[in-house]
Protein backbone atom coordinates (compact mmCIF):
# COMPACT_ATOMS: atom_id res chain seq x y z
CA UNK A 1 0.00 0.00 0.00
CA UNK A 2 2.73 2.44 0.98
CA UNK A 3 4.62 1.53 -2.18
CA UNK A 4 1.58 2.34 -4.33
CA UNK A 5 1.04 5.71 -2.60
CA UNK A 6 4.70 6.50 -3.08
CA UNK A 7 4.50 5.67 -6.79
CA UNK A 8 1.38 7.81 -7.25
CA UNK A 9 2.96 10.78 -5.46
CA UNK A 10 6.15 10.41 -7.49
CA UNK A 11 4.14 10.37 -10.73
CA UNK A 12 2.20 13.48 -9.64
CA UNK A 13 5.40 15.32 -8.82
CA UNK A 14 6.92 14.40 -12.20
CA UNK A 15 3.78 15.59 -14.03
CA UNK A 16 3.81 18.85 -12.07
CA UNK A 17 7.49 19.39 -12.84
CA UNK A 18 6.82 18.88 -16.56
CA UNK A 19 3.87 21.26 -16.38
CA UNK A 20 5.96 23.83 -14.53
CA UNK A 21 8.70 23.63 -17.13
CA UNK A 22 6.19 24.00 -19.97
CA UNK A 23 4.47 26.98 -18.33
CA UNK A 24 7.82 28.56 -17.52
CA UNK A 25 9.10 28.07 -21.05
CA UNK A 26 5.95 29.51 -22.55
CA UNK A 27 6.01 32.52 -20.22
CA UNK A 28 9.69 33.32 -20.79
CA UNK A 29 9.22 33.10 -24.55
CA UNK A 30 6.54 35.78 -24.30
CA UNK A 31 8.76 38.38 -22.60
CA UNK A 32 9.34 41.71 -24.34
CA UNK A 33 12.97 41.81 -25.48
CA UNK A 34 13.21 45.62 -25.41
CA UNK A 35 11.09 48.64 -24.59
CA UNK A 36 11.23 52.41 -25.04
CA UNK A 37 10.84 54.65 -21.99
CA UNK A 38 10.18 58.33 -21.52
CA UNK A 39 12.58 59.87 -19.00
CA UNK A 40 12.80 63.28 -17.37
CA UNK A 41 14.35 66.11 -19.31
CA UNK A 42 17.77 67.34 -18.14
CA UNK A 43 18.38 70.96 -17.20
CA UNK A 44 21.23 72.27 -19.35
CA UNK A 45 23.84 75.02 -19.06
CA UNK A 46 25.76 76.40 -22.07
CA UNK A 47 24.58 73.53 -24.30
CA UNK A 48 22.64 73.74 -27.58
CA UNK A 49 21.56 70.12 -27.34
CA UNK A 50 20.46 67.87 -24.49
CA UNK A 51 20.35 64.12 -23.80
CA UNK A 52 17.43 62.23 -25.35
CA UNK A 53 14.22 61.86 -23.35
CA UNK A 54 13.21 58.62 -25.09
CA UNK A 55 15.55 55.71 -24.38
CA UNK A 56 15.62 52.01 -25.16
CA UNK A 57 16.27 49.30 -22.58
CA UNK A 58 16.65 45.64 -23.49
CA UNK A 59 15.47 42.82 -21.25
CA UNK A 60 19.03 41.52 -20.82
CA UNK A 61 20.29 44.96 -19.83
CA UNK A 62 17.44 45.41 -17.36
CA UNK A 63 18.14 42.08 -15.65
CA UNK A 64 21.89 42.77 -15.56
CA UNK A 65 21.54 46.23 -14.03
CA UNK A 66 18.85 45.09 -11.60
CA UNK A 67 21.28 42.44 -10.32
CA UNK A 68 24.14 44.94 -9.99
CA UNK A 69 22.03 47.48 -8.08
CA UNK A 70 20.65 44.79 -5.78
CA UNK A 71 24.19 43.55 -5.14
CA UNK A 72 25.37 47.01 -4.13
CA UNK A 73 22.28 47.52 -1.93
CA UNK A 74 22.66 44.17 -0.14
CA UNK A 75 26.41 44.62 0.22
CA UNK A 76 25.91 47.96 1.95
CA UNK A 77 23.23 46.58 4.26
CA UNK A 78 25.56 43.73 5.22
CA UNK A 79 28.35 46.27 5.86
CA UNK A 80 25.96 48.15 8.16
CA UNK A 81 25.29 44.93 10.07
CA UNK A 82 28.99 44.01 10.38
CA UNK A 83 29.85 47.53 11.52
CA UNK A 84 27.26 47.40 14.28
CA UNK A 85 28.76 44.06 15.35
CA UNK A 86 32.17 45.83 15.52
CA UNK A 87 33.62 43.53 12.86
CA UNK A 88 34.12 46.52 10.54
CA UNK A 89 35.86 49.41 12.30
CA UNK A 90 36.86 52.99 11.49
CA UNK A 91 35.27 55.20 8.86
CA UNK A 92 32.54 53.64 6.74
CA UNK A 93 30.32 55.56 4.29
CA UNK A 94 27.46 53.59 2.76
CA UNK A 95 26.05 54.04 -0.75
CA UNK A 96 22.52 52.58 -0.48
CA UNK A 97 20.00 54.82 -2.21
CA UNK A 98 22.52 56.11 -4.76
CA UNK A 99 22.93 52.89 -6.77
CA UNK A 100 21.50 54.37 -9.99
CA UNK A 101 24.43 56.81 -10.13
CA UNK A 102 27.22 54.22 -10.15
CA UNK A 103 25.38 51.75 -12.39
CA UNK A 104 24.15 54.38 -14.85
CA UNK A 105 27.60 55.94 -15.22
CA UNK A 106 29.32 52.60 -15.72
CA UNK A 107 26.73 51.56 -18.32
CA UNK A 108 27.67 54.57 -20.46
CA UNK A 109 31.49 54.43 -20.38
CA UNK A 110 34.13 51.80 -21.17
CA UNK A 111 36.22 49.76 -18.77
CA UNK A 112 39.25 51.35 -20.44
CA UNK A 113 37.99 54.75 -19.27
CA UNK A 114 39.02 56.01 -15.83
CA UNK A 115 37.09 56.85 -12.67
CA UNK A 116 37.95 58.50 -9.36
CA UNK A 117 35.64 59.28 -6.47
CA UNK A 118 35.54 60.29 -2.81
CA UNK A 119 35.20 58.03 0.22
CA UNK A 120 31.67 56.69 -0.53
CA UNK A 121 33.34 54.24 -2.87
CA UNK A 122 32.02 50.69 -2.34
CA UNK A 123 29.54 50.83 -5.23
CA UNK A 124 32.09 52.15 -7.71
CA UNK A 125 34.65 49.58 -6.62
CA UNK A 126 32.11 46.91 -7.58
CA UNK A 127 31.04 48.42 -10.91
CA UNK A 128 34.69 48.98 -11.89
CA UNK A 129 35.45 45.28 -11.54
CA UNK A 130 36.03 44.50 -7.87
CA UNK A 131 34.26 41.46 -6.42
CA UNK A 132 31.93 41.40 -3.43
CA UNK A 133 34.41 39.15 -1.59
CA UNK A 134 37.28 41.58 -2.17
CA UNK A 135 35.22 44.56 -1.03
CA UNK A 136 33.84 42.89 2.09
CA UNK A 137 37.30 41.54 3.02
CA UNK A 138 38.75 45.03 2.60
CA UNK A 139 36.10 46.42 4.95
CA UNK A 140 37.13 43.90 7.61
CA UNK A 141 40.87 44.45 6.99
CA UNK A 142 41.77 40.99 5.65
CA UNK A 143 44.48 39.80 3.26
CA UNK A 144 41.91 38.94 0.59
CA UNK A 145 40.71 42.53 0.45
CA UNK A 146 40.98 44.53 -2.75
CA UNK A 147 43.76 46.66 -1.16
CA UNK A 148 45.24 43.69 0.76
CA UNK A 149 43.32 44.73 3.88
CA UNK A 150 45.31 47.95 4.30
CA UNK A 151 42.93 50.49 2.76
CA UNK A 152 39.59 49.89 4.42
CA UNK A 153 36.32 51.52 3.41
CA UNK A 154 37.75 54.73 1.96
CA UNK A 155 40.72 53.37 0.00
CA UNK A 156 39.77 50.73 -2.54
CA UNK A 157 41.33 50.47 -5.99
CA UNK A 158 41.27 48.35 -9.13
CA UNK A 159 42.26 48.75 -12.77
CA UNK A 160 41.41 52.26 -14.02
CA UNK A 161 39.78 53.06 -10.66
CA UNK A 162 41.77 55.42 -8.45
CA UNK A 163 39.76 55.30 -5.23
CA UNK A 164 38.34 55.96 -2.74
CA UNK A 165 39.94 59.22 -1.43
CA UNK A 166 39.62 60.37 2.16
CA UNK A 167 40.36 64.09 1.79
CA UNK A 168 37.27 66.09 0.83
CA UNK A 169 37.52 67.30 -2.77
CA UNK A 170 41.15 66.20 -3.24
CA UNK A 171 40.22 63.60 -5.85
CA UNK A 172 39.04 66.29 -8.29
CA UNK A 173 42.47 67.69 -9.29
CA UNK A 174 43.78 64.12 -9.33
CA UNK A 175 41.02 63.20 -11.79
CA UNK A 176 41.97 66.13 -14.01
CA UNK A 177 45.53 64.82 -13.95
CA UNK A 178 44.30 61.41 -15.13
CA UNK A 179 42.38 63.18 -17.93
CA UNK A 180 45.55 65.08 -18.86
CA UNK A 181 47.35 61.74 -19.17
CA UNK A 182 44.57 60.45 -21.46
CA UNK A 183 44.98 63.48 -23.73
CA UNK A 184 48.79 63.45 -23.61
CA UNK A 185 48.94 59.77 -24.56
CA UNK A 186 46.52 60.34 -27.44
CA UNK A 187 44.08 57.70 -26.25
CA UNK A 188 40.36 58.04 -26.88
CA UNK A 189 39.72 57.72 -23.14
CA UNK A 190 38.21 59.98 -20.51
CA UNK A 191 38.10 60.33 -16.74
CA UNK A 192 34.94 60.48 -14.67
CA UNK A 193 35.65 62.59 -11.60
CA UNK A 194 33.08 62.39 -8.79
CA UNK A 195 32.50 64.50 -5.69
CA UNK A 196 29.59 65.39 -3.41
CA UNK A 197 27.59 68.54 -2.80
CA UNK A 198 29.61 69.07 0.39
CA UNK A 199 32.90 69.06 -1.51
CA UNK A 200 31.48 71.31 -4.27
CA UNK A 201 32.42 74.42 -2.27
CA UNK A 202 36.12 73.48 -2.14
CA UNK A 203 38.47 75.99 -3.77
CA UNK A 204 40.58 73.30 -5.42
CA UNK A 205 37.54 72.22 -7.44
CA UNK A 206 37.21 75.67 -9.04
CA UNK A 207 40.93 75.72 -9.77
CA UNK A 208 40.54 72.37 -11.49
CA UNK A 209 37.60 73.64 -13.57
CA UNK A 210 39.81 76.44 -14.85
CA UNK A 211 42.73 74.20 -15.84
CA UNK A 212 40.47 71.56 -17.39
CA UNK A 213 38.71 74.18 -19.52
CA UNK A 214 41.98 75.83 -20.59
CA UNK A 215 43.50 72.52 -21.67
CA UNK A 216 40.21 71.01 -22.97
CA UNK A 217 40.69 67.89 -20.88
CA UNK A 218 38.45 64.85 -21.48
CA UNK A 219 36.95 64.86 -17.98
CA UNK A 220 33.37 64.52 -16.78
CA UNK A 221 32.98 66.31 -13.45
CA UNK A 222 30.05 64.74 -11.59
CA UNK A 223 28.52 66.18 -8.43
CA UNK A 224 26.47 63.55 -6.60
CA UNK A 225 24.08 65.89 -4.84
CA UNK A 226 22.48 63.81 -2.09
CA UNK A 227 21.11 66.98 -0.42
CA UNK A 228 23.30 66.89 2.69
CA UNK A 229 27.02 67.52 3.18
CA UNK A 230 27.51 65.50 6.37
CA UNK A 231 24.61 66.97 8.38
CA UNK A 232 24.19 70.28 6.57
CA UNK A 233 21.51 70.72 3.91
CA UNK A 234 22.64 72.19 0.60
CA UNK A 235 20.47 75.28 1.16
CA UNK A 236 22.40 76.10 4.34
CA UNK A 237 25.83 75.45 2.80
CA UNK A 238 25.70 77.00 -0.67
CA UNK A 239 24.63 80.43 -1.92
CA UNK A 240 23.83 78.73 -5.24
CA UNK A 241 22.62 75.14 -5.31
CA UNK A 242 22.75 74.98 -9.12
CA UNK A 243 25.86 72.81 -8.99
CA UNK A 244 25.70 72.04 -12.71
CA UNK A 245 26.29 75.76 -13.42
CA UNK A 246 29.25 76.04 -11.05
CA UNK A 247 31.73 75.52 -13.88
CA UNK A 248 30.45 78.80 -15.38
CA UNK A 249 32.45 78.47 -18.62
CA UNK A 250 32.03 74.66 -18.62
CA UNK A 251 28.79 73.17 -20.04
CA UNK A 252 26.58 71.44 -17.49
CA UNK A 253 23.67 69.04 -17.03
CA UNK A 254 21.33 68.47 -14.06
CA UNK A 255 19.33 65.28 -13.94
CA UNK A 256 17.44 62.75 -11.83
CA UNK A 257 20.15 60.67 -10.18
CA UNK A 258 17.60 58.18 -8.82
CA UNK A 259 16.72 57.01 -12.35
CA UNK A 260 19.29 54.66 -13.83
CA UNK A 261 18.11 55.41 -17.39
CA UNK A 262 18.46 59.17 -16.88
CA UNK A 263 22.00 58.73 -15.58
CA UNK A 264 22.99 56.37 -18.39
CA UNK A 265 21.65 58.63 -21.15
CA UNK A 266 23.18 61.81 -19.69
CA UNK A 267 26.56 60.12 -19.18
CA UNK A 268 26.54 58.89 -22.79
CA UNK A 269 25.89 62.46 -23.91
CA UNK A 270 28.70 63.75 -21.68
CA UNK A 271 31.13 61.06 -22.86
CA UNK A 272 30.44 61.91 -26.51
CA UNK A 273 31.10 65.57 -25.67
CA UNK A 274 34.50 64.73 -24.15
CA UNK A 275 35.57 62.27 -26.85
CA UNK A 276 34.79 64.79 -29.59
CA UNK A 277 37.48 67.11 -28.22
CA UNK A 278 35.14 69.74 -26.74
CA UNK A 279 36.77 69.57 -23.32
CA UNK A 280 35.21 69.05 -19.89
CA UNK A 281 31.53 68.85 -18.99
CA UNK A 282 29.82 69.01 -15.59
CA UNK A 283 26.93 66.85 -14.38
CA UNK A 284 24.80 67.18 -11.25
CA UNK A 285 23.02 64.00 -10.19
CA UNK A 286 20.16 64.69 -7.79
CA UNK A 287 20.23 61.65 -5.56
CA UNK A 288 19.69 60.57 -1.93
CA UNK A 289 21.46 58.44 0.66
CA UNK A 290 19.37 56.32 3.00
CA UNK A 291 22.02 55.95 5.70
CA UNK A 292 23.69 58.80 7.54
CA UNK A 293 26.83 60.48 6.22
CA UNK A 294 28.93 57.78 7.86
CA UNK A 295 28.25 55.02 10.36
CA UNK A 296 28.77 57.48 13.25
CA UNK A 297 25.82 59.53 11.94
CA UNK A 298 22.32 58.16 12.64
CA UNK A 299 21.06 60.36 9.80
CA UNK A 300 17.89 61.58 11.52
CA UNK A 301 19.07 64.57 13.56
CA UNK A 302 18.95 66.90 10.55
CA UNK A 303 16.18 65.20 8.53
CA UNK A 304 13.05 63.29 9.45
CA UNK A 305 12.31 59.60 9.16
CA UNK A 306 9.29 60.62 7.10
CA UNK A 307 11.52 62.35 4.54
CA UNK A 308 13.65 59.23 4.14
CA UNK A 309 10.58 57.01 3.84
CA UNK A 310 9.02 59.29 1.23
CA UNK A 311 12.12 59.04 -0.97
CA UNK A 312 12.16 55.26 -0.53
CA UNK A 313 8.51 54.94 -1.51
CA UNK A 314 8.52 57.36 -4.47
CA UNK A 315 12.04 57.41 -5.92
CA UNK A 316 13.92 54.23 -4.99
CA UNK A 317 16.20 53.41 -7.97
CA UNK A 318 15.80 49.63 -7.70
CA UNK A 319 12.02 49.78 -7.35
CA UNK A 320 11.82 52.14 -10.32
CA UNK A 321 13.70 49.74 -12.60
CA UNK A 322 11.76 46.75 -11.26
CA UNK A 323 8.38 48.43 -11.87
CA UNK A 324 9.37 49.39 -15.41
CA UNK A 325 10.39 45.85 -16.25
CA UNK A 326 7.29 44.26 -14.75
CA UNK A 327 4.83 46.73 -16.27
CA UNK A 328 6.38 46.22 -19.73
CA UNK A 329 6.48 42.41 -19.52
CA UNK A 330 10.29 42.37 -19.55
CA UNK A 331 10.57 40.08 -16.52
CA UNK A 332 8.43 38.14 -14.07
CA UNK A 333 8.15 38.64 -10.31
CA UNK A 334 9.53 35.13 -9.81
CA UNK A 335 12.56 35.82 -11.99
CA UNK A 336 13.46 38.95 -10.06
CA UNK A 337 12.94 37.11 -6.76
CA UNK A 338 15.38 34.44 -7.96
CA UNK A 339 17.95 37.17 -8.60
CA UNK A 340 17.35 38.54 -5.09
CA UNK A 341 17.95 35.09 -3.58
CA UNK A 342 21.17 34.60 -5.58
CA UNK A 343 22.43 38.05 -4.57
CA UNK A 344 21.74 37.45 -0.89
CA UNK A 345 23.64 34.16 -1.03
CA UNK A 346 26.60 35.87 -2.73
CA UNK A 347 26.64 38.54 -0.01
CA UNK A 348 26.44 35.97 2.80
CA UNK A 349 29.28 33.94 1.27
CA UNK A 350 31.38 37.09 0.95
CA UNK A 351 30.67 38.07 4.56
CA UNK A 352 31.71 34.61 5.70
CA UNK A 353 34.98 34.97 3.77
CA UNK A 354 35.51 38.48 5.16
CA UNK A 355 35.23 37.27 8.74
CA UNK A 356 37.42 34.16 8.38
CA UNK A 357 40.19 35.29 6.02
CA UNK A 358 43.40 36.10 7.97
CA UNK A 359 44.56 39.64 8.63
CA UNK A 360 47.76 40.80 6.85
CA UNK A 361 50.90 40.10 8.91
CA UNK A 362 52.99 42.96 10.32
CA UNK A 363 55.84 42.34 7.86
CA UNK A 364 53.50 43.22 4.97
CA UNK A 365 52.29 46.46 6.56
CA UNK A 366 54.51 48.79 4.50
CA UNK A 367 54.45 46.90 1.18
CA UNK A 368 53.32 48.60 -2.03
CA UNK A 369 54.32 52.17 -1.07
CA UNK A 370 56.01 52.44 -4.47
CA UNK A 371 55.35 50.66 -7.73
CA UNK A 372 58.13 48.58 -9.30
CA UNK A 373 60.87 49.81 -6.95
CA UNK A 374 63.62 47.86 -5.17
CA UNK A 375 62.80 47.03 -1.51
CA UNK A 376 63.28 49.99 0.84
CA UNK A 377 63.40 50.45 4.59
CA UNK A 378 60.56 52.41 6.21
CA UNK A 379 60.77 54.02 9.61
CA UNK A 380 58.50 52.39 12.16
CA UNK A 381 56.94 53.97 15.24
CA UNK A 382 60.41 55.12 16.41
CA UNK A 383 63.72 55.91 14.65
CA UNK A 384 65.35 52.56 15.40
CA UNK A 385 62.34 50.47 14.40
CA UNK A 386 62.60 49.57 10.72
CA UNK A 387 60.09 47.92 8.41
CA UNK A 388 60.64 46.80 4.84
CA UNK A 389 58.53 47.88 1.85
CA UNK A 390 58.34 45.61 -1.18
CA UNK A 391 56.69 46.78 -4.42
Amino acid sequence: MLTNISNVLRACVQRNQVATVLISARTYADFTTEATFEIKKCDVHKLDEAPATQVVLTRDEGLQYYRIMQTIRRMELKADQLYKQKIIRGFCHLYDGQEACAVGIEAAINLTDHLITAYRAHGYTYTRGGTVKQIMAELTGRRGGIAKGKGGSMHMYCKNFYGGNGIVGAQVPLGAGVALACKYQGKNELCVCLYGDGAANQGQIFETYNMAALWKLPVIFICENNRYGMGTSVERAAASTDYYKRGEFIPGLRLDGMDFLCVREATRFAADHCRSGKGPILMELQTYRYHGHSMSDPGISYRTREEIQEVRSKSDPISLLKDRMLSNNMASVEELKDIDVEVRKEIEDAAQFATTDPEPPLEELCNHIFYNNPPIEVRGTNPWSKLKSVS
